[in-house]
């Protein structure tokens, strides 16, 4: 197989993996979907990244750029193309402790993040899991624990360092390609390689951590009630809540966990009102650092998630209608998880125009995911959900619809963007994630 590719650029030398070695099958896999790219490269500056994209485009291949490989999309790895993989590109340094700035590379996780970050009193919220990778989220948006009290990840970017698809390496901040900056933050799958960003983090100590389970027999009412506490509570909680359907010997379970980053002494009575969404089966709460909370467990990933057709949509609030229509889907035994993340708070603080993000009104995140052979019942699902829909988060979604784009980029966002992707990608050599054509 190494015979029928070009030689590589000396700098990248032993820095590509073809299918006959033996490091392909750590490499080739996502987490949800499983690849078969002609190679994978694996650059460790931002000068071999810029030859890694030249060799790919060189071939006239696919490419793909995988930063974690954690995506629920699956969209970085490929059959026949190539994968661009920057994880090699994963320093992580405090720039300045007393103004908070932080740069991070786009391969690191974002579990490394927060241990590299703790000794610092600092943190950047990311998402619920620590084998992320920093460049595909904080391209997307980030919600994670920290979300209705600091916002999106996107939120507290403040620079960005990107290989463009002519093999140029920018930088893009306030000053210097300000418009650049603003499409990397919601939409950055579009415009090039991330090799690092520079962020202004927050300062943290120990979170209160609470894991609950609940007998879900009554979904819809669960979710109208889990909905209520979120709306009345304080920006300090932050919550998830995860339904599974029933299996043989027990009912639907539904899951809770939430975070509260306010004083301590105040956590029992902010955390109560969760203790009553539905009947108790597991109750706990812990005092916790919150590099404990996205632990990194280094696994290789070979489309071990099963879970490989999922849908996104935003809602402003958790109606009785729509908690029954999701309620529906769990009891059709045909969409295998149901999760709900809250946001609002501090997300909504931003003006919609701030970052190519630009939901700044809802406060719940869906994320609907069954089997691929099921997809099609996902999909009726759907449609019975749409009308309490407004956008989507596009890192939790699978379709590659122009019905979707338009939620995921309402306008004048989504005609901004293509404006900017004529500017910088106008060959559209960034076609893989979300593309904007």
């Amino acid at each position: 197989m190494t015979s029928t590719l070009p030689p590589v650029p000396q700098s990248l030398a032993g820095r590509i993996v073809v299918p006959d070695d033996a490091r392909y099958e750590r490499v080739r896999h996502c987490y949800v979907h499983r690849g078969s790219p002609a190679a994978v490269l694996l650059p460790e500056t931002a000068r071999e990244t810029a030859e890694a994209l030249r060799y790919a485009r060189a071939l006239g291949s696919v490419v793909s750029v995988r930063s974690g490989g954690h995506g629920i999309s699956g969209r970085s790895t490929n059959d026949g193309g190539v994968v661009v993989d920057v994880s090699r590109l994963d320093g992580i340094r405090v720039l300045d402790r007393a103004r908070r700035r932080i740069r991070i590379g786009a391969g690191a996780r974002w579990g490394q993040v927060a241990q590299a970050l703790e000794p610092h009193g600092l943190a950047i919220g990311s998402g619920d899991t620590g084998d992320v990778g920093v460049g595909g989220l904080v391209t997307a948006g980030g919600i994670g624990w920290f979300a209705r009290l600091h916002g999106m990840t996107v939120d507290h970017v403040t620079a960005v360092e990107l290989v463009l698809a002519d093999g140029k390496s920018v930088r893009a901040d306030a000053e210097r390609e300000p418009d650049l900056l603003w499409a990397v933050r919601g939409a950055g799958g579009n415009f090039g390689v991330v090799t690092a960003v520079e962020l202004e983090a927050y300062e943290t100590g120990d979170v209160v951590f609470a894991d609950l389970v609940f007998d879900a027999r009554d979904a819809a009412a669960l979710i109208e009630e889990w909905g209520a506490v979120l709306d009345a509570a304080p920006r300090e909680l932050t919550s998830f809540l995860t339904f599974m359907p029933a299996g043989p010997g027990r009912p639907c379970l539904a899951h809770v966990a939430a975070v509260y980053a306010g004083e301590h002494s105040a956590a029992e009575r902010v955390l109560a009102p969760l203790l009553r969404v539905g009947p108790p089966l597991r109750q706990r709460a812990v005092l916790a650092p919150y590099s404990g909370l996205v632990p990194v467990s280094g696994a290789p990933h070979h489309g071990q998630q099963q879970l490989g057709a999922t849908r996104s949509g935003l809602l402003d609030h958790l109606t009785a209608d729509a908690a029954r229509a999701v309620a529906a889907a769990l009891e059709s035994g045909q969409v295998l998880m149901e999760q709900f993340r809250s946001v609002g708070g501090a997300v909504n603080d931003l003006d919609p125009a701030a970052t190519a993000y630009a939901h700044r009104t809802q406060n719940f995140s869906l994320l609907s995911a069954t089997v691929p052979e099921l997809e099609q019942a996902l999909d009726a699902h759907w449609a019975r959900l749409a009308p309490h829909l407004n956008g989507m988060y596009l890192s939790f979604d699978t379709r590659r619809t122009p019905d979707v784009l338009c939620e995921a980029f309402p306008e004048p966002t989504l005609t901004r963007l293509r404006e900017l992707k004529d500017r910088y990608d106008p060959e559209n050599v960034f076609d893989r994630n979300f593309p904007l054509r």
